[in-house]
């Protein structure tokens, strides 16, 4: 019997326990239909299509884990990927937390991945990946520059005019994608020490001081959560079909 310890493996988390209500009524924004399959389906290939991940745990609503899990089951991913559903939080960090807590002990690179982001390049899934283990980076990011000037104002919340405060240097800053990329033991760390609210893996390991590093983002890895943002996306998928024969 060998006492060599298993290699080291990558996980993805996708939470997808929110109902998604911008993109107005009908089921929760991961369960939406792209390209005639669920949005989910898409972000979990997109994590399953690299090769370093071996597996994804979909975080789905507590009351439809059970359908979720037979959903998977209709679009299984590739037999070197394992799928796990667990069930989510209230809130997005309890549910990456949920995720966090499902992993094997074996799991040392863990990835944070938006539902909603469903067509991520598996070039930029991989360049993540490379920059937690062989750069050595405990927090990594995906981003892309901005493609319009910023103004920083004063939240006025009632559609009236909102005082301009500022203007950012547009080429220090970066729209920030997912799958991020995390140090297990540093992204653990940071889900028991930081509460309140949280939007962003990335930025609570900023509260703690750790450094995270941004590699070059995809500009198919956008977010879907507005109508226009579908319309977009069943753009893009069309043309992967044609081009791709995605």
């Amino acid at each position: 019997m060998s006492d060599a310890a298993p290699p080291a493996r990558t996980a993805a988390v996708i939470p997808a326990a929110g109902r998604g209500v911008r993109l107005g009524p009908g089921a929760p924004k991961a369960l939406r239909m792209l390209g005639g399959t669920p949005m989910l389906v898409h972000a979990v290939r997109a994590m399953s299509a690299s090769r370093a991940v071996s597996l994804v745990v979909v975080v789905a609503p507590p009351d439809d884990v059970a359908g979720v899990r037979a959903l998977l089951d209709e679009y299984p991913a590739p037999e070197r990927t394992d799928v796990l559903v667990v069930p989510g939080g209230a809130t997005r960090q309890e549910s990456v937390r949920r995720g966090l807590d499902a992993l094997p002990d074996s799991v040392t690179t863990v990835l944070v991945h938006d539902a909603a982001r469903p067509l991520v390049p598996v070039d930029t899934v991989d360049a993540v990946v490379e920059a937690v283990r062989d750069g050595g980076a405990p927090a990594v990011v995906p981003a892309v520059p901005l493609a319009d000037t910023v103004k920083e104002v004063e939240p006025a919340g009632d559609g009236t005019p909102e005082p301009v405060l500022g203007t950012p240097e547009r080429a220090r800053l970066r729209a920030v994608q997912t799958p991020q990329g995390f140090d297990r033991a540093t992204l653990v760390r940071a889900h028991r020490e930081i509460t309140g609210e949280v939007t962003d893996d990335a930025g609570m390991l900023e509260r703690l001081g750790v450094p995270v590093v941004a590699v070059p983002g995809h500009e198919e890895a956008f977010k879907v959560t507005r109508p226009l943002d579908l319309v977009l996306a069943e753009a893009v998928l069309a043309r992967r079909r044609v081009n791709d024969g995605f």
